[in-house]
Formats: C-alpha cells, sequence, structure tokens
C-alpha cells in the first residue's frame, strides 16, 4: 500500500490554503496526501504581543512535536515564520516559488491619503519590524499593536478608528482578500523570506524528502537562504526589527538589508551586489557589516528592552 503523506498544517485560512497548495501540486505528481490542521500558540493566544511570546518559532512550534511525534509527515509554514535555526531531526525539503514580498497598507476607504500621512495618525501592525520602519518615516504616528489571522486584523481594522493597517500583500492575494483601498510600500523593507512558501519534513523520512524536493524552486530557495542567514547572525535567537530582500538578476544577487531600533529613530542599512555563483555565506556577510557599523551595540540595547 503506498503512503500517504500527512500534510500538517495551522487551520487559519491562509494557512489552509497554503498547505492545499503544496497538496495538490503533490496530487498531481501521483502521491496520496490529507492535510491534518493543528492550532498554534500564536493563534490560540491574542492579547499579547508577538515579542512578549519569545516569538521565535511560535507559529511552528506545534507541527514540529506532531512531525517529530509522527502526527504527520511533512509541515507547510509561511517561511518568515520559520525559526532560522530548525529543530534536530528537522530539514527544510523545498522552498516553493515566492510570491510577492512587499508590504501594504491597507487604510479606510474614501480618503485623501497623501493628505492623512502629513497629520498625526495611528497604524495598526503586530510586526516590530513593520512598526520600526513605519516610525522612521512618520515619527509622530502612533502604531497599535493587531494580532488575529488575516480576517482577524481587516475586521478588527474596519472596527477601528486607525487610518490603516499593515499586512504582506502576498498573504492577502493568496485568499483573495486584498481590498482596492491599499498602497504598496515600496520603501518598507519585508521580513526576510516574506512571500515564500517553505515545506519541513523530518531528515531521515526519505520519500517524503524525495517528494518534496520536486516542488523545490531553486531561485526562491537561495534569496531566502541569503536573506535567513543575514537575520540568524543579525538576531542571535533574539527577536529585532530587521527587513531583508535579496533579487536574481543577470546572474547576480541584489541584496537591501537593514535593522532598526525599536522606536524607528536609529537604522544602520547595508546594500551589495554579487555574482550568483559567489554567493557562500553573502548574507552572513552583510549582517556582520551591519554589526560593525553600529548594529552590534543596536542589537544590544533591543535585548536588554525585550528581555
Amino acid at each position: 500500500m503506498p503512503k500517504i503523506i500527512r500534510i500538517g498544517t495551522r487551520d487559519s485560512e491562509l494557512a489552509l490554503w497554503q498547505a492545499n497548495n503544496v497538496k495538490d501540486q503533490l496530487d498531481n505528481l501521483g502521491y496520496e496526501t490529507e492535510l491534518v490542521s493543528v492550532k498554534s500558540t500564536g493563534d490560540l493566544v491574542l492579547d499579547k504581543p508577538l515579542y512578549e511570546m519569545g516569538i521565535t518559532g511560535i507559529f511552528t512550534k506545534t507541527l514540529d512535536v506532531a512531525m517529530i511525534n509522527g502526527g504527520v509527515d511533512i509541515a507547510v509554514h509561511s517561511m518568515k515564520d520559520v525559526p532560522t535555526q530548525l529543530p534536530k531531526g528537522i530539514i527544510q525539503a523545498a522552498v516553493l516559488k515566492r510570491a510577492a514580498t512587499d508590504d501594504i497598507l491597507v487604510h479606510k476607504p474614501g480618503l485623501n491619503l497623501n493628505k492623512e500621512l502629513k497629520n498625526q495618525q495611528t497604524i495598526a501592525t503586530g510586526s516590530l519590524r513593520r512598526k520600526a520602519q513605519w516610525l522612521n518615516r512618520f515619527p509622530d504616528h502612533k502604531v497599535v499593536d493587531l494580532r488575529g489571522n488575516v480576517n482577524t486584523r481587516l475586521q478588527k481594522l474596519e472596527d477601528s478608528d486607525w487610518l490603516g493597517a499593515i499586512f504582506a500583500k502576498a498573504g492577502l492575494e493568496r485568499i483573495d482578500l486584498k481590498p482596492e483601498n491599499h498602497i504598496a510600500l515600496d520603501w518598507m523593507i519585508p521580513a526576510p523570506a516574506q512571500g515564500a512558501m517553505v515545506i519541513a519534513a523530518m531528515q531521515n523520512d526519505k520519500f517524503c524528502v524525495d517528494a518534496c524536493a520536486k516542488l523545490n524552486d531553486a531561485e526562491s530557495e537561495v534569496t531566502t537562504r541569503v536573506e535567513r542567514e543575514f537575520l540568524r547572525e543579525l538576531e542571535g535567537g533574539c527577536t529585532a526589527p530587521i527587513g531583508a530582500l535579496a533579487k536574481i538578476e543577470d546572474q547576480k544577487i541584489h541584496f537591501k538589508g537593514a535593522l532598526f531600533s525599536l522606536d524607528g529613530k536609529q537604522k544602520v542599512m547595508v546594500e551589495k551586489t554579487i555574482d550568483l555563483n559567489k554567493n557562500y555565506q553573502f548574507g552572513r556577510k552583510c549582517a556582520l557589516e551591519i554589526l560593525e557599523n553600529g548594529g552590534r551595540e543596536m542589537m544590544r540595547k533591543i535585548k536588554k528592552v525585550l528581555s
């Protein structure tokens, strides 16, 4: 009897869309699959900012445990939620072709946004990275915490007196929820691996590892690896306002990364281009440049506040 690949997923609409996308691709390759959904701590506890809950792995830990205990065979995640250090025995089996990397501001309809942004406003986001970059650009604004799945956050925005809330474009597009009343934040550096989906599997499960490898997108794998190397070297296990984006054009990797202070008043940036075939530890080297140019002291202060 052929093995059925049990696909673990969170049970939010976006997570289920992502898991079903993987399911469809594996089904089309002739594999038998089934979905197994679980709730993570990040979905259950909505009254605390993520950084207070030890953000690293909060959306992936439950599925990690399910895999290690044999309850599921593979897990599908938004790659930006996945810790840079995977648990022992679990490997990255595939990075799917990446979607849009941008952040967008969903705002109340019928506004002259250029005019409104010049006034003191309230913006919502649960992300330290988005908050710091917003305050760096609009220091007079107030940024409030926003938690919950995409649908919940959109409803909270509708029920609020905020000007708008910040979302990942890819997430809204995947479940066809992107409102017309939005603007692209093309100046905001996305989270490392934003817009990418990743499949995790047990290292010793050759059948599932081989199956998932057929879904891997080589370009997305390289760009997300560079961004996550950058993140891993900078954060050292601590969450911080870090943005990173790598793009491949004409056999070159173009990278932009930044570390911000929590209040957005300080930032250290790096922009570099390297030949695609010379990318070994490129993300780490970019992170070391940030650390040497003031980032190390900034990270020390961030860890002190968040610890």
